[in-house]
């Protein structure tokens, strides 16, 4: 019996800071699934962190070690995954140029990001060039790898559309160099930061997967509840509860329901539900900070993880262009 051949799946994180709260649910727990079932490519994307990062721009080497930091520690590894930098394969900008000259102009004005993260992060200018196209170097780096397979949340599914709009039109234009990559939908909950917007390194408002003990305390500690509860006798409704978010994704579901149920009948009060989350994910995150504290004494070591993924990511996109180039005729 023919054995089923694997999905290449591709997916990365911009380095603009550390890992937080919201990518360990959002996306590293699925890609440690994905990495036991498929072949992974895990790219740390410097170059869309340039596009935001343009005037800081020395910051992203240092923040791209603290998200090889986080990854390694969390289990994505050279012995399952393909960790890299994208910077380090140049063939991504080779097949990003490549596919800008055949994306029509309208395709990349329409997509939602491009004023949504203008109006979200105003103390940065991001009407650039470089910003507009987004999207198509997101389709070089899944299409260089010819990665079937992309992990998305809802709130990401446009831009993958998109990705399989520019794919279509790159095949009717050269032949069929490319598979269309299709969406593995993944269930992103939405996680409050400490001020009860959506948690995000743009805010200020993450909880990170490094923090100390002490630092989960002191963030978790003050955040805003369910405003009902503005007595320890008022009921509340957890499903308007910023810090319950937190719940719905670290929280074991028995003890969840069963504080769920107490706040509803003002049986439990807001510092003792804050609580139980903060020592739920204390103890969830002890065994990645140990290992984190390991990889920071010899952060060589992580380079050299770093530049083997980068060199095996090569031979990849190498071959790829190949194609690429043979296909246009250049």
């Amino acid at each position: 019996m023919s054995q089923k051949k694997k999905k290449v799946v591709l997916s990365g994180l911009r380095p603009t800071g550390s890992c937080h709260l919201g990518h360990l649910a959002g996306a590293l727990r699925n890609w440690l699934k994905f990495q036991e079932e498929h072949t992974c490519f895990y790219s740390i994307v410097t170059w869309h962190a340039f596009s935001s990062e343009y005037k800081n721009s020395k910051v992203i080497k240092d923040f791209t070690l603290e998200v090889a930091l986080d990854w390694l520690s969390i289990g994505l590894g050279p012995e399952k995954s393909v960790v890299f930098i994208q910077s380090e394969v140049k063939e991504h900008a080779e097949l990003h140029l490549l596919l800008s000259m055949v994306v029509p102009l309208p395709w990349l004005q329409r997509v939602p990001t491009f004023k949504e993260m203008q109006r979200e992060i105003p103390d940065k200018d991001l009407n650039t060039y470089g910003f507009l196209g987004y999207p198509v170097l997101q389709t070089a780096d899944i299409l260089i790898y010819k990665a079937n397979a992309v992990p998305v949340g809802e709130d990401q599914a446009y831009h993958l559309e998109l990705a399989r709009e520019i794919t279509r039109r790159f095949n009717r234009l050269y032949g069929n160099v490319f598979p269309e990559p299709q969406t593995i939908l993944t269930e992103i909950p939405k996680l409050a930061g400490t001020d009860g917007r959506k948690m995000s390194k743009s805010f200020g408002n993450s909880i990170f997967l490094k923090d100390s003990p002490e630092i989960i305390r002191q963030k978790i500690s003050p955040m805003i509840t369910d405003t009902r509860r503005k007595r320890r006798t008022d009921p509340g409704e957890p499903d308007d509860c910023p810090v319950f978010t937190l719940h719905k994704a670290f929280v074991d579901k028995g003890k969840r329901e069963e504080l769920a149920d107490e706040c509803r009948k003002a049986g439990i009060g807001c510092l003792e539900c804050k609580n139980v989350v903060i020592e739920s994910l204390i103890e969830l995150l002890a065994p990645f900070r140990e290992k984190r504290t390991e990889y920071e004494k010899n952060p060589k070591f992580v380079w050299d993880i770093l530049e083997e993924g980068n060199q095996k990511a090569r031979l990849v996109a190498q071959e790829t262009m190949e194609e690429v180039r043979a296909a246009i005729g250049l």
